[in-house]
């Protein structure tokens, strides 16, 4: 594992001292998609708090001119961000900042507002059990179920593991078990403020506090050391999660059953991106549940790093732009405490990664 980041980082280092160069060279914000009466619109926010309408601030400020055209949504920006829209950004906050205490037209509060998803993806995919220390809690709690095939490794390769030709290739050296994703079905993501619905009769309904990564462009069999050119930033999303299972053992684990209920993917709050994170690999990641902390981590942990995961996806399936790749959770889900903790109407679920956002959602009863 340590010499294949170590080559990634010899990879990828020019490109992310590139980004961190442009990231100083302006102020830092994160952008997300907004609603306002019958209105939806892309905005820039800044410090958490104030949103700048995109296209509105775009009309206003004629001074510096551009002839860039302002996105049309959040899939277009991103579409679009290295043509121009990332410098029209730029000449935006400066204009806004230097109106100072004037309240402009095209600046709200962001509690003023309604926050959407910060994009809707046509592809989303979840990684399982990414991090060792979740893997080791799984297997503990469902030890009376695991299979012998099943058996917990702590992320390490079991006996006969090979590689997957075209798909993924082992180094002699890695002892890591191979990526595991699955489909989150679009249909499921919800907004920061949006409530997690519990789906009738299902009473296990657990939490997973995750890293979202936003494809920045179309990326097929993307090499790992050139994957970081295929992020646009990062987001956060809740794979809120059913572990009751589907009443029989066919064919293993369901995972449309245990993934992907209406509102289990709640999504955002707002996109941050990839300049303002230095290092995906060493944010803090906290949940809590009514105030009090379940999951408390680093992405330093993950099995397979943000890297290695776009470039195993996109060795399946083309991914475009706003697609999302999600890299699982850690240790501390409701399902392998003793007892069991699960989701139940009232409940307030925030999931915070550092530098990234904190995503919060009620729990209602269906």
């Amino acid at each position: 594992m340590k010499m294949i980041r170590v080559v990634l980082g010899v990879c990828g280092a020019c490109l992310l001292a590139g980004a961190l160069l442009q990231a100083q060279a302006q102020p830092s914000f994160k952008l997300g998609t907004f609603e306002r009466g019958s209105r939806t619109f892309v905005g820039i926010v800044l410090r958490e708090s104030v949103v700048i309408d995109f296209a509105a601030a775009h009309k206003a400020i004629a001074t510096p001119a551009s002839t860039v055209a302002p996105p049309a949504d959040m899939k277009d920006l991103i579409a679009r961000y290295d043509m121009g829209l990332r410098a029209r950004i730029g000449d935006i906050i400066r204009s806004v900042e230097a109106a100072g205490n004037a309240r402009l037209a095209y600046v709200s509060d962001v509690a003023a507002l309604k926050i959407l998803p910060p994009v809707m993806p046509t592809v989303m995919l979840n990684a399982a059990v990414n991090y060792a220390a979740h893997d080791a809690e799984v297997a503990t709690a469902l030890r009376d179920q695991i299979t012998t095939n099943a058996a917990p490794t702590a992320g390490g390769a079991a006996a006969g593991t090979r590689s997957a030709p075209g798909i993924w290739e082992r180094a002699t050296t890695d002892t890591r078990w191979n990526p595991y994703l699955f489909i989150k079905l679009p249909s499921a993501i919800i907004a920061e403020g949006e409530a997690i619905r519990l789906p009738p009769g299902r009473t296990q309904v657990d939490w997973e506090c995750e890293l979202g990564v936003v494809l920045s462009r179309q990326s097929a069999r993307v090499p790992v050391g050139q994957a970081a050119q295929h992020i646009f930033g990062y987001t956060l999303q809740n794979d809120v999660s059913d572990r009751g299972g589907r009443g029989d053992t066919r064919y293993g684990s369901d995972w449309l059953v245990s993934k992907n209920h209406d509102t289990f993917a709640p999504l955002g709050p707002f996109i941050t991106p990839k300049e303002f994170v230095a290092d995906p690999q060493k944010l803090a990641i906290r949940f809590s549940l009514n105030g009090q902390v379940m999951q408390e981590a680093n992405t330093s942990f993950m099995i397979h790093d943000v890297y290695e995961l776009v470039a195993y996806a996109s060795s399946i399936m083309t991914l475009r732009a706003g697609d999302i790749v999600v890299t699982g959770t850690p240790a501390g889900v409701g399902s392998a405490r003793v007892p069991p903790v699960y989701f139940k109407p009232g409940d307030r679920s925030v999931c915070t990664y550092e530098g990234v956002g904190t995503l919060t959602n009620p729990v209602v009863g269906s």
